[in-house]
């Protein structure tokens, strides 16, 4: 399986406009792999809360719509990293419900999954203040295996991944925003939760300056083991990198810690 990590920037003094355009080069230029990643909130650009409401879009608008027409001329999955989904819920007269979505788009350009952002954060951020939080799990059926998604704060949660083990994921995209002055915890999540959970860690940072945060990079690919395949530097880049998703299994059998794990410690005595 060949896949392209896209370390994107998202400069303050570029439009959203603009933005999408310079992915879709970027895409483009592609030598067809197998799925292409991109980070958590790169067009709308994740510390440019002041414009979340405006630049907040449909799983039909501009990002995904771009994306979906890659997918489909290259013949590969994309995944659009995630984007800030203006969604039904809201009651009537209200502002609409605003979310941090992920979607995939298979070959044909069509949505194959879908994830909201369960943990929106709120440490020195506002995205727990503007942001709904998601409420499902989802994992999809893929020609590589059991794929499934998280988003960047997310990674600090256990319990979430346990659960996505749980419903048979073997691969896990990871886009993400993390800032670079927690970059090692970023490199120790995740792995822990690769190695813990015994898949596949796909994980797409964000690059470059935005609204005087510095965003770490470093995006990487991280194997059942928990060996590091991949990691890509500090400034914006394509990280390419071949996997045998066929690992996963061979992993679990050899080494088989899923099976014995408890999901449910409530109940153990004090």
């Amino acid at each position: 399986m060949e896949i392209a990590l896209v370390q994107l920037s998202s400069p303050d003094n570029e439009t959203q406009g603009q933005r999408i355009e310079r992915a879709e080069a970027i895409l483009r230029a592609q030598r067809r792999p197998d799925l292409i990643v991109l980070p958590e909130l790169w067009s709308a650009g994740y510390f440019h809360f002041e414009q979340y409401g405006e630049r907040a879009e449909t799983v039909d608008g501009p990002t995904v719509a771009m994306c979906a027409a890659v997918a489909k001329d290259l013949g590969t999955y994309v995944h659009v990293g995630s984007i800030i989904e203006q969604a039904k819920g809201g009651v009537s007269g209200s502002s609409p419900v605003l979310r941090n979505t992920s979607v995939l788009v298979d070959p044909e350009g069509k949505v194959a999954h879908r994830y909201s952002k369960i943990h929106v954060f709120g440490y020195k951020s506002l995205e727990a203040d503007l942001l709904t939080p998601g409420t499902s799990l989802p994992v999809v059926h893929t020609p590589f295996g059991k794929m499934a998604g998280t988003t960047c704060f997310d990674l600090r949660f256990p319990g979430l991944w346990s659960e996505l083990s749980v419903r048979g994921a073997e691969i896990v995209v990871v886009p993400a925003a993390w800032p670079a002055e927690r970059l090692e915890h970023w490199r120790l999540l995740t792995s822990a939760r690769a190695l813990e959970h015994q898949v596949f860690l796909l994980a797409c940072n964000a690059a470059g300056t935005q609204k005087g945060v510095e965003l770490g990079g470093t995006s990487r690919v991280v194997d059942p083991a928990g060996r590091v395949v991949a990691e890509a530097g500090s400034d914006e880049e394509v990280l390419r990198v071949s996997i045998d998703p066929g690992l996963v299994q061979a992993t679990r059998r050899e080494f088989p810690v899923i099976p014995g794990r408890l999901t449910d410690y409530s109940g153990l005595g004090r």
